[in-house]
């Protein structure tokens, strides 16, 4: 990276305010956020002390004992071999506990039984104490303290609430709409469906925030607030488990949830700074992990491949009522919806994933995008550096505001799909999106650069849809939303219909009356809008590719007008050997290295293999 991204980065780690200055020059500070929030606060720390080392023939209860008597910061280990599993892996509230395996090519799980994990059945269930948005332990209302940014907030009671613990801010949904930052979930007004379920009834949107310090009810947090709409005409509240988990962690092993009656493979509830690290999960039903009201949690250089429906409610790491998270580095194969936002969510990071066959069995040519807003309450969340077939921000359940992709490439196409091929797709209720220095489209098959509610033509062929309420018309429910496109930012973006590069200040809608974006003064981005530098996992065995690897200033590449190369998880996807199935051998070990030899071009159209 050069010294003047190094300067740039400098800057955006002081702080959220830091941050901000840092990327006006692209993005208004009101509809961004500090997203090197994301994930385990401090990085996944490296645990080398072992409490409890147990070999194949080892049964659940068995991996849960040694579970609940390893020491803080210390690791069960599974030697390599098979352990065929009658019930779940419970870590029962216990903190600060990895489970590691040899490696996902060597320590496989096999389940055939799974645990009660507060609610939904899992495999692997990681959990606080079992409040949830329909049975909250401890509730306030929120009296002051609503600015963005703000990070001292007033409660009218603290019980239970201590420095360290999640607490979960939320507000009334809003009951008309002004044209403006829209939350709404009900049906037929601005949702096509029932609500999905994540909030407190009636308060969608909700963001999950640590608790720093109280002195009276004056309660400091951090991060600071993200969404610019917080007040107290929306009647704003709090609430908050007992008890959370905190620092618990599986890596590096194999979960085959076929044989399983588990709703999620592994679940994430009422958890804080908790990862994955290194896994390789098949086969799952609803979700391979579901991150349910939790923050700050970390899925990194896994593999995931298939569910068991293949249609409705089948995912690959799901937020269901979260803040924070980051989703990193990992493979998704055979999923119809791999990267899901099916809850409310703030500050979620979806980065340098890589997704393909993302498989609807009703329908062999309708295609599923890859990054999904699927409910409301969804907000200043950030797509980076993936590669797949699209992003998708529907109104089946709800609004999403100040949402943010930033150096992907989705081709919008996949060999046999005809139906919803549209890279970037804005249903109603899409306001206040930001599109930056993407690469979208599939050379020979897009034809028109973008269909317009109510007016356009040419849906499934186009680079944008925007605004629609139904599938590229109008739907009977739901009417159609002309501020999707008038609220959106579009800068530094190739389209394969065009063939050029867009930095036009008609796609930038600076005389808004609010939350305006001013026209950039130029046109160099950042390499990452939430990473300093390289990651260290950004080299292969195979080349290390370019850094950054999507984007208009990136040249010479294999993808479509020479703009992208290949990231490493695709890489892995790539090289890695496959069995009869087509399911990876995978190890991430044997995938991410530090090698900073170049990358091997590869043809990268289409990005289905």
């Amino acid at each position: 990276m050069d010294r003047k991204l190094s300067v740039l980065f400098f800057v955006a780690v002081i702080g959220f305010p830091g941050f901000i200055r840092a990327q006006s020059g692209i993005i208004a500070p009101s509809r961004m956020t500090n997203w090197r929030n994301a994930g385990v606060q401090g990085g996944i720390p490296n645990r080398t002390t072992i409490c409890a080392t147990l070999n194949p023939g080892a049964t659940a209860a068995q991996i849960n004992s040694a579970i609940a008597s390893c020491p803080s910061g210390e690791v069960v280990y599974l030697n390599a071999g098979t352990y065929n599993l009658s019930a779940g892996i419970d870590f029962a509230e216990h903190n600060n506990v990895t489970l590691r395996g040899a490696g996902a090519n060597q320590t496989f799980l096999v389940f055939t039984g799974s645990v009660a994990c507060r609610g939904p059945n899992a495999d692997v269930c990681i959990e606080g104490d079992s409040s949830w948005a329909g049975g909250p332990a401890n509730t306030a209302n929120w009296t002051g303290g609503y600015a963005q940014g703000a990070t001292q907030i007033t409660l009218d009671s603290t019980t239970n609430l201590a420095p360290g613990k999640m607490l979960i801010l939320d507000q009334a949904d809003d009951s008309s709409d002004t044209g403006n930052v829209y939350v709404c979930q009900t049906q037929n007004v601005c949702a096509t469906e029932i609500p999905a379920g994540s909030g407190r009834s009636g308060r969608v949107q909700e963001q999950i925030v640590t608790v720093q310090s109280i002195s009276g009810n004056t309660v400091t947090i951090s991060p600071g607030l993200y969404m610019p709409n917080w007040r107290s005409s929306q009647s704003p509240g709090a609430w908050w488990s007992t008890t959370d988990v905190t620092g618990d962690s599986i890596e590096d092993l194999s979960l085959d949830h076929s044989g399983s009656n588990a709703v999620s493979g592994v679940v994430f509830y009422n958890a804080i700074n908790c990862w994955a690290k290194g896994i390789r999960s098949l086969d799952a039903n609803r979700n391979h992990i579901w991150l349910y009201q939790s923050a700050h949690i970390t899925i990194e250089s896994s593999y995931f491949y298939g569910t068991l429906n293949a249609s409705s409610q089948s995912y690959g790491v799901e937020n269901f009522s979260g803040s924070d998270n980051l989703i990193i580095n990992n493979i998704f194969q055979h999923i119809t919806s791999p990267l899901m936002h099916a809850g409310a969510s703030e500050g979620i990071v979806w980065a340098y994933n890589f997704s393909t066959d993302d498989y609807y069995a009703p329908s062999s040519a309708w295609m599923m995008g890859d990054a999904w807003f699927h409910s409301a309450g969804t907000s200043m969340d950030l797509f980076e550096g993936n590669v797949g077939l699209g992003l998708i921000a529907d109104d089946i359940h709800g609004t999403h505001n100040f949402e943010t992709a930033f150096r992907n490439y989705w081709a919008g196409w996949d060999s046999g799909k005809t139906s919803q091929t549209v890279p970037i797709n804005l249903y109603a209720g899409s306001r206040y999106f930001n599109i930056i220095g993407n690469v979208l489209g599939e050379v020979g098959y897009h034809t028109n650069y973008q269909d317009i509610a109510p007016g356009g033509s040419s849906y499934n062929t186009s680079i944008y849809a925007l605004g629609w309420s139904g599938n590229g018309s109008t739907s009977s429910s739901v009417p159609d939303d002309p501020n999707v496109a008038t609220t959106l930012m579009r800068w530094g973006n190739y389209d394969v219909v065009t063939g050029t590069v867009h930095w036009n200040a008609s796609e930038v809608p600076s005389g808004l009356s609010q939350y305006a974006n001013p026209v950039p003064s130029n046109q160099n981005l950042p390499a990452s809008f939430f990473l300093s530098a390289r990651p260290d996992w950004w080299g292969t065995p195979w080349g290390t590719p370019p850094w950054p690897a999507i984007g208009p200033d990136v040249t010479g590449g294999p993808g479509p007008g020479g703009h992208s190369y290949e990231i490493p998880a695709e890489l892995c996807y790539d090289h890695t050997s496959k069995d009869s199935s087509g399911i990876l051998n995978f190890n991430s070990n044997s995938c991410f290295t530090s090698s900073t030899a170049p990358a091997p071009p590869t043809n990268l159209s289409g990005v289905a293999h």
